[in-house]
């Protein structure tokens, strides 16, 4: 009989082996500044076209504002993003990728690939898909 009292733990575990993953992987191909919290708002800024604003980031990532906050000012210590005022609007911020964020393209798409590789192993597409839907309830359950 499998244990399920033990699952936040099991998530936790799961979490911090899928980061030591992302970390080797960036250390190996010498990438500096960027840790695996970074993952979900660098790919959200690689899919834009143009500026977006730092509340839209927020919603997408669904983190709260000060982490994303946090994010994007290493992010832009390190030289992958910049930061600009609108100019209609002092309380919104703009945020887009420079041309060190976007060369990390390639990179982060193997990388991305190599996780998932790694994470779903020779599950089948039925499957990934349920684990997914029962880890969005579980996602929602902690939301209420």
């Amino acid at each position: 009989m499998v244990d399920v009292n033990g699952i936040a733990g099991q998530i936790g575990r799961i979490r911090e082996k899928a980061n030591a993953v992302v970390e080797d992987e960036l250390k190996s191909r010498n990438i500096k500044g960027i840790v695996p919290a970074h993952g979900p708002v660098l790919a959200f800024l690689l899919q834009q076209k143009r500026p977006v604003a730092i509340k839209a980031v927020v919603e997408h990532v669904r983190r709260v504002k000060s982490t994303v906050t946090v994010t994007i000012r290493t992010l832009e210590r390190h030289g992958y993003v910049r930061k600009s005022a609108s100019e209609t609007d002092a309380r919104v911020t703009y945020v887009e990728l420079t041309a060190k964020g976007r060369g990390l393209r390639k990179d982060f798409e193997e990388i991305s690939q190599i996780l998932r590789s790694k994470l779903y192993g020779d599950m089948r597409p039925k499957d990934r898909e349920r684990l997914v839907r029962q880890l969005d309830r579980i996602e929602a359950n902690l939301r209420q």
